[in-house]
Parts: C-alpha cells; sequence; structure tokens
C-alpha cells in the first residue's frame, strides 16, 4: 500500500494496482501542488459535498472511466451534476449508506458515520481493505465519537487518516483521543494548514498522541509526499 498525501482531505491510495483518491480537492487548495499524476484514479471517495471535499470529481470523471461512490443522496446530487450520466457511479447510481460494506475488485469498502454538516445526505468515513487485508480508515470531516472503539472490534486498523486542524473538525487533543480507540497503528494527520483557521502544524497532535495513545506512530507527510506500507 502506497499512501499520499495531496493536502487538505485529499489522498491517494494505490494497492495491487488500483488507485483510489479520496476528497480531491485539487482547484483552490494551496498545499496540493501538481496533480496531473493523481487525475486518473480508478475510483474516487468522497466524504462529503463540502467544496474542499468534492472538489475536483466532476471534472476528473470527464475522463470516462474512473468510478464514483459515495452515499446514496450524493450519488443522486452528482448525477444531475453530471446531466443525469450513472455509469460511472457505482451500483447503478445508488451508491452507498452508513454502515454498508461494498466489494470494488478485490478491495472492500465500509462506509462509516462522520459527525459534522453536509448538503446533501450525511457526512462519512471510509474504511478500505485491500486483497491483502491491510486496513486504512479515512475519517472524513468529524467531531470525535466514542462509537469510534467499535470500529477497532470490527478491524485491524492498519493507518487512520484523522483531521487535526479545529474549528471545523476535532482538534489536536480529540484526535489523538479518536486514536486510542480505534487502536489505529499508525496516523496521518489531515485538514489542517489549509487555511489560516485552522492549525497550522502537528506539534500539538505528537504531544497529545504521546499521552493518549503512544502505541501509535505518528507520520508526518508533506504535500505531494508517499509512505509505503
Amino acid at each position: 500500500m502506497r499512501i499520499t498525501w495531496l493536502g487538505h482531505s485529499a489522498f491517494e491510495l494505490f494497492s495491487h494496482g488500483i488507485k483510489i483518491l479520496i476528497d480531491p480537492f485539487f482547484t483552490g487548495n494551496p498545499l496540493c501542488g501538481d496533480t496531473k499524476d493523481f487525475i486518473n484514479p480508478d475510483l474516487i471517495l468522497v466524504t462529503h459535498d463540502h467544496g474542499d471535499h468534492l472538489g475536483d470529481t466532476v471534472s476528473i470523471m470527464t475522463n470516462g472511466k474512473t468510478k464514483f461512490l459515495g452515499i446514496a443522496d450524493l450519488c443522486y446530487y452528482l448525477r444531475t451534476l453530471r446531466g443525469g450520466n450513472c455509469e460511472q457511479i457505482l451500483f447503478g447510481g445508488s451508491g452507498m449508506n452508513i454502515g454498508g460494506t461494498v466489494k470494488f475488485g478485490d478491495f472492500s469498502i465500509t462506509m462509516t458515520q462522520a459527525f459534522h454538516s453536509t448538503g446533501h445526505g450525511s457526512c462519512a468515513g471510509f474504511i478500505i481493505k485491500d486483497p491483502s487485508g491491510f486496513t486504512v480508515y479515512h475519517a472524513g470531516d468529524t467531531g470525535l465519537f466514542g462509537d469510534m472503539a467499535l470500529f477497532a472490534e470490527r478491524h485491524a486498523i492498519d493507518v487512520a487518516l484523522l483531521p487535526i486542524g479545529g474549528h471545523f473538525t476535532m482538534d489536536s487533543l480529540d484526535a489523538a483521543k479518536a486514536c486510542a480507540y480505534l487502536e489505529a497503528k499508525h496516523v496521518i494527520p489531515m485538514h489542517y494548514k489549509t487555511f489560516p483557521v485552522l492549525c497550522q502544524d502537528t506539534a500539538e497532535f505528537a504531544k497529545h498522541l504521546a499521552q493518549f495513545s503512544p502505541e501509535t506512530k505518528l507520520i508526518n507527510l508533506n504535500p505531494n509526499a508517499s509512505i509505503e506500507f
């Protein structure tokens, strides 16, 4: 599994020949850099419809091949933006919903709740398991919630992608508590530094992580940088 952070909440996961792009906010994202290598994914996952998450989804899908998966209401909305075309939106254009698990090839994708606002449907997170069993949790925009501990009962989370920026999502203290609930082996922070209102570095997060979840390894990625597992 290769994980690339593209700034804010945007990530590319590459494993077993499949590229999955999550929350592709490129246009207007001051941190993402050159994205030409990231505009032809096999699948786009979007956690919710805010512009800094839905981002460049529609323009990327003009390639005619990239598939899309999100919560059902967002899928219906996306169909209107694409003139009713649902061929690229999985499951006949209906997408999925919270609590569901679907297959994309040999990948398993579970949609989880996330506590945040949205225009269409509900906000969500994703637990993505590749064919080897390597498991990544993208929390989406969310506050802290105790049921994250239940995810740890069902899934051995290798990497958690968690917002730490505060203001619109949980802050670094709550994100550290989330790591403890999730029993995550590694954490990559996201949704910080993009805008002045968000926290600008991971220093406080590192301190809180050492206190509340010292067994979780912090991975600080620069935008457009990758780590392989």
